[in-house]
């Protein structure tokens, strides 16, 4: 009786620590969209920090192999972070009244369009696969 009980408790345990790890990996990764949309531009951080034209090029060359290798690194729970922010849209959509989901589209769109338009003046980069 004792050995069943202890196996789903350590199985809860496990489950408990993957779950945290993914979303705090999740959560880190989500979280920095956040961080830098708040801000705003990339350029308007660096001006206000002072940074040269080198030191621009050069932090930006690292933002961006830091951002391919954090891409690479959740790659694999794609799928699963897809059907978590899913399921978490129905059930704030369960939440909302018409009005608050007609509302919430319109702000979703002009965050869209503004995400859009700082990434149409940023240069096209791909990342390479090592």
């Amino acid at each position: 009786m004792q050995r069943p009980k202890q196996q789903a408790l350590m199985f809860l345990l496990g489950a408990v620590l993957v779950g945290g790890a993914l979303g705090f990996s999740a959560d880190r990764y989500i979280g920095h969209e956040k961080l830098a949309s708040q801000y705003g531009s990339r350029a308007r951080f660096y001006d206000d920090i002072g940074l040269e034209p080198q030191q621009r090029v050069t932090l930006d060359s690292m933002l961006f192999q830091q951002d391919c290798a954090i891409k690479a690194i959740i790659a694999p729970h794609d799928s699963t972070l897809k059907a978590m922010k899913a399921h978490f849209q129905a059930q704030r959509d369960s939440v909302l009244t018409k009005d608050q989901k007609t509302k919430l589209e319109a702000q979703r769109k002009v965050i869209d369009a503004r995400r859009a338009a700082e990434r149409a003046k940023e240069p096209k980069r791909t990342c390479s696969a090592n």
